[in-house]
């Protein structure tokens, strides 16, 4: 089974069956369906997902008020002096907890338990699906040593490479590395590779760590070509990401455009606002105006917008002496209402409705 969109979508994820033929999370569908053709395709059901998760992330805040998401499906937990609370060590409480979750909410969870971030978040990974599994400090230099150098936290292909270039191809050469020539060659960067590699991470949990944006995207059955077929599903985005930014109760100083070409080749540019929003046409206004510009006779076949510099719902489009936002915010809070009373069709703009008329 696959969860995402169309032929032209991107995978969601995947159960285990499917990743044992090599499909992965981002992979572009038409890649799984070939590695996998005979493939259920589910779409995405993000209502139940946001439910789903409000659930364990209750459970979660039960065992400790330190919990620090990482997205809807993961998070940190520092379970440090609750044995007392719980009447057991970590290792029991969050047998229980795995237990709990999969008899109220119905799903199963991963555990990975540590002494830092790092390992946890590598434990977690080592016995999927459904496991629970530990990784010391102690172990952790002999463990790490025969991974490659991109098995590291925050070292993605290209640095990788970087890396490769300069001799580090495996973990172990990094241990093997004089920390101080790692600081010389590659900075502050280097010094944090020398002590994730023997497992070394002093981060603390952080239940409050801000949202860095929030955003939405969508990838094209067609490519399409002109300003006005792109700039109409810009709306929808703009609309989704206002919703999103009204139920996260934030406002947003900076929109983020973002266009991906047919061959695959990115296009992402930003604009400050004079005072943050969270109105979708104001977000729209900004992101049509850069799309103006990029709409240049090229063909697209994914757009994205996002608001990001993030600040309290309070802050969000100040009066102004020609009380537009307070219009705009009165026809869009209207918007919503009639919505949620008859659906979500039920009212919209005539030109985000407006069906693509080019393709490639």
């Amino acid at each position: 089974m696959i969860v995402g969109g169309g032929k032209r979508g991107v995978v969601s994820t995947a159960c285990y069956v499917a990743r044992i033929r090599g499909v992965r999370s981002a992979m572009p569908m038409f890649k799984a369906l070939k590695l996998c053709p005979d493939a259920v395709v589910v779409k995405p059901r993000f209502e139940k997902y946001v439910e789903a998760s409000r659930a364990v992330r209750a459970k979660m805040l039960a065992l400790t008020p330190l919990v620090e998401p990482l997205s809807i499906d993961e998070a940190f937990l520092d379970l440090s002096g609750t044995e007392k609370l719980h009447g057991a060590p970590p290792a029991v409480t969050l047998a229980r907890f795995a237990q709990e979750v999969e008899r109220d909410v119905g799903i199963t969870v991963s555990v990975g338990m540590a002494s830092n971030k790092f390992l946890a978040k590598i434990a977690s990974e080592l016995d999927k699906p459904c496991g629970f599994a530990t990784l010391s400090v102690e172990e952790a230099p002999g463990f790490l040593a025969p991974k490659p150098i991109d098995f590291l936290w925050g070292v993605g292909p290209a640095f990788a490479e970087t890396l490769r270039r300069g001799g580090l191809s495996t973990i172990g050469d990094l241990q093997r590395a004089d920390p101080r020539d790692l600081a010389r060659r590659y900075g502050d960067q280097g010094l944090r590779l020398s002590r994730l590699a023997f497992g070394q991470d002093s981060r603390r949990v952080e239940p409050d760590r801000a949202r860095k944006s929030v955003g939405a995207e969508t990838t094209f059955d067609v490519d399409l070509v002109t300003l006005e077929d792109l700039e109409a599903r810009l709306y929808r985005l703009c609309e989704k990401v206002a919703d999103r930014m009204r139920a996260g109760d934030v406002s947003g100083s900076v929109v983020t455009l973002k266009l991906k070409t047919t061959d695959f080749r990115s296009r992402t540019r930003a604009h400050a606002l004079s005072t943050p929003t969270r109105l979708a046409a104001r977000i729209f206004e900004a992101a049509r105006r850069m799309l103006a510009k990029e709409a240049d006779g090229s063909a697209f076949r994914l757009i994205g917008v996002a608001l990001s510099d993030l600040g309290p719902g309070s802050e969000a489009d100040p009066p102004d002496l020609e009380r537009r936002n307070a219009r705009l915010d009165a026809i869009e809070t209207a918007v919503a209402s009639l919505r949620a009373k008859f659906g979500q069709d039920s009212v919209d703009r005539a030109f985000a409705r407006r069906p693509p008329r080019d393709g490639r």
